[in-house]
């Protein structure tokens, strides 16, 4: 499976975003992806007043048309509205005979930042099937929760696609690195993981909400750093080798062994 990591910057406009969205997924497809994963937030940057639309609104039936238009799957991150009045962190997935959605679980109420002021959690693990391999769907503060990339791991996915907007700070790059290979380990899946390129290197601050710091990356079932980009925007093209996933869960079973 051929994937495309698209590390972009997100700005407050849903409409300049798409834009991206199309420009990348061009890009991808041809070269070759059939997969283009964008990072979370894509509809909107974090750090504004949070915009939702229902997954059968304008910004969703645009993604659908791009990806149509190219033949690929396409995830990225939105916002959809919720019943209680907070948005939920939504990763769209379509294309390529995939219409799915999950729901960001688990909300960065952490390092002095309260994702759940405003958005809601969601509850269901999700995967998809691209190409005939199960794919599984996780977002951003998810990567620090192993249980639910075993759970996807058990549900049969060989690849989990992870969208994400990084905060940075102290010591911030290294536990990106350290817990994308860790959960690659933890469930013997390709970890295939989606930053938002650093605000900063096209001249725009980053603030104080979580906007990314690229290091978008490829980890092997064995927790190795298959491929990885610096900090600008950028498109990572990449063959995944998903027989190296047979051969972890037959050498190193963590899935089959663990007891608890």
């Amino acid at each position: 499976m051929r994937i495309a990591l698209a590390q972009i910057v997100s700005t407050p406009s849903p409409a300049e975003n798409l834009e991206l969205v199309a420009a990348e997924t061009a890009r991808a497809a041809e070269a070759g992806a059939r997969v283009v994963v964008f990072p979370e937030a894509t509809m909107c940057c974090f750090g504004v007043r949070l915009p939702a639309e229902p997954l059968d609104g304008a910004w969703a039936t645009g993604v659908r048309k791009v990806a149509a238009e190219h033949g690929v799957t396409v995830v990225a991150g939105m916002f959809t509205p919720d019943p209680d009045g907070r948005v939920r962190n939504t990763l769209l997935a379509t294309g390529g005979g995939v219409e799915a959605h999950y729901d960001k679980i688990h909300l960065f109420d952490a390092f002095g930042f309260a994702e759940s002021d405003t958005v809601a959690p969601g509850a269901a693990p999700i995967t998809v099937e691209v190409d005939g391999v199960t794919v599984g769907l996780a977002t951003c503060y998810d990567v620090r929760f192993p249980g639910l990339f075993q759970k996807l791991g058990d549900l049969g996915a060989q690849v989990v696609l992870m969208p994400a907007s990084w905060g940075a700070g102290p010591g911030k790059r290294a536990q990106w690195d350290l817990l994308v290979r860790a959960r690659a380990l933890d469930s013997t899946c390709v970890v295939a993981a989606c930053d938002q390129a650093d605000p900063t290197t096209v001249g725009r601050a980053a603030g104080r909400a979580p906007t990314g710091i690229g290091a978008s990356l490829v980890a092997s079932p064995f927790g190795e750093i298959v491929a990885q980009l610096d900090a600008q925007p950028d498109l990572l093209v990449q063959d995944l080798d998903l027989a190296v996933v047979e051969r972890a869960r037959a050498a190193i079973p963590v899935l089959a062994n663990r007891r608890f």
